[in-house]
């Protein structure tokens, strides 16, 4: 079995969402499309589904909320209860008013710092990685669409120069 990908290189973003569209109406798999900037609706027109990182920044923002809250109750409650202001230092209720802006800071603290950590592990973004872009170009102002080969090579060259791709390149990858 091959591992041979098309990269149909094109230089309009307009050109490029078309491309897209023909290439998913003619039920032809697009691997990846580089971009040197974000193209609106790409995403949708290359048939992704919605992320579901809001989810997880949810989550992470409860884990944050609960964890300021039982800080908060263990050291300010518990171990080492003060009167402060004339605040009674027996009931965490009583006291909530006072610490919700600690509340509100360790949800965004927990919320922004694990939704990092999620987006490099998500996106496969380790330190030391080496760069998949397969063309300089498309850090600058081309579109690369790579598209799977199976038995069709001659037929989707063909296919891509239609659509209005500049280049088209046939690549054995690794």
């Amino acid at each position: 079995m091959s591992n041979k990908v098309i990269y149909a290189i094109y230089n309009d973003d307009d050109i490029l969402m078309d491309a897209v569209k023909k290439t998913r109406a003619a039920h032809h798999h697009i691997e990846d499309v580089f971009s040197p900037f974000p193209v609106h609706g790409l995403d949708k027109a290359m048939g992704i589904a919605p992320t579901r990182l809001a989810i997880c920044a949810f989550l992470y923002g409860c884990v944050g909320i609960t964890v300021a809250t039982s800080m908060m109750s263990f050291i300010m409650i518990h171990d080492w209860p003060q009167d402060i202001g004339g605040k009674p230092s027996f009931s965490y209720i009583q006291n909530m008013p006072s610490f919700v802006p600690i509340m509100f800071e360790m949800t965004v603290f927990f919320a922004a710092h694990l939704m990092v950590i999620t987006f490099y592990m998500r996106s496969r973004l380790w330190p030391f990685k080496e760069a998949e872009n397969p063309d300089v170009r498309t850090t600058d102002d081309h579109f690369l669409m790579e598209v799977a080969v199976k038995d069709n090579e001659e037929e989707l060259v063909s296919f891509f120069k239609n659509t209005g791709a500049v280049e088209v390149k046939v690549i054995e990858k690794n």
